[in-house]
């Protein structure tokens, strides 16, 4: 197929709707075949072949060259990364573990279905090496497009669904759950309710397991409550706590910013943390120092985490296969228990 007078040059989209793929997957076949699987690449040379698509030379040879980049992909609404300090302190810890390697961070915020599909496709057109994944939520159509896409990637936390397909970082949160309530336990403690997160996180899931299987035949599935992770839903399931199920004597949080919303509640109430209910988080946030009385609560390593997943994702940039690492946690004992 050859240019004539008067007609439009054929454009990389033209290539992509010839070939039947996306129009990601052709610039990375332009850009030297990263994560392409040679029945994609042989339908984007035969496409260009027949569309008479040509580059530019020059930018072609400069983008044959990796980026130099990694994104950092939270899934997440913006308001998040400043309420949450457990995202902030994994963005610190991955710009410096990346800095050591000469690589820069690209921060991509993509809490709703659009900003993800906007993300995916930044992501598949080359513009950064790989992508570490934070609070991806099960159910989410992100984790299948960027398994699909190829891209290097490692999630923090257990990738729901994708745990065989994709690396990840995670603390362990069923073993750290049952350290909490065991410690709670310790101290004489015999109506032990939880606050658990969302299902579709794994410390949602995980801590809840953490947590049943450490009570046992003691486990009453009335002391069970769920939050979003936020102070606000905390306070409320420590509300309804209170009013259903009034001889609660201690309270496990999946996380610490719930567990200070359990202690609004308990504040407003009238109950004395510890004497009448002990109250335990997780995370070891900066959140947990401020409250009062200050959390007891269990520890995520949260620089090593980060940093692992920086040494896991250069390691499949550079073609190495994933790999899952699992990180012991660490009970951090204060004044709430």
């Amino acid at each position: 197929m050859t240019s004539t007078p008067g007609r439009q040059r054929p454009t990389i989209n033209d290539v992509a709707e010839q070939a039947g793929v996306s129009r990601g997957t052709v610039s990375r076949v332009l850009n030297g075949g990263r994560w392409v699987s040679p029945d994609a690449k042989a339908a984007v040379d035969a496409a260009i072949k027949k569309t008479g698509y040509r580059v530019n030379p020059h930018a072609r040879s400069l983008a044959t060259n990796r980026t130099g980049s990694v994104a950092f992909l939270l899934t997440e609404d913006h308001q998040q990364l400043f309420e949450d300090p457990n995202f902030s302190a994994l963005l610190k810890g991955a710009a410096a573990a990346l800095a050591d390697s000469d690589m820069s961070l690209v921060l991509i915020m993509a809490g709703s279905a659009a900003e993800q599909k906007r993300a995916v496709a930044y992501i598949e057109a080359g513009h950064v090496d790989g992508v570490l994944l934070v609070s991806a939520h099960s159910g989410q159509r992100l984790l299948a497009d960027i398994v699909g896409s190829g891209v290097p990637a490692i999630a923090c936390g257990i990738p729901l669904g994708y745990q065989k397909r994709m690396g990840y970082v995670a603390a362990d949160d069923e073993e750290g759950a049952r350290e909490m309530v065991a410690h709670l336990r310790s101290l004489g403690r015999r109506r032990i309710a939880t606050i658990a997160g969302p299902l579709d996180t794994p410390g949602g899931v995980t801590r809840l397991e953490g947590y049943r299987a450490e009570l046992g035949e003691d486990l009453d599935e009335a002391l069970v409550r769920h939050g979003d992770y936020g102070r606000a839903s905390g306070e409320a399931a420590m509300r309804d706590l209170l009013a259903a199920e009034p001889d609660v004597d201690a309270v496990f949080a999946a996380n610490d910013r719930m567990a200070a919303g359990a202690l609004d509640a308990l504040a407003d109430a009238g109950r004395r943390v510890p004497e009448d209910v002990a109250v335990g988080g997780f995370d070891d946030s900066s959140i947990a120092e401020s409250t009062s009385p200050a959390l007891t609560t269990m520890r995520q390593p949260f620089d090593r985490i980060s940093s692992e997943m920086v040494r896991l994702l250069l390691q499949l940039i550079d073609g190495q296969k994933p790999a899952a690492i699992t990180l012991p946690t660490e009970l951090v004992r204060r004044a709430t228990t």
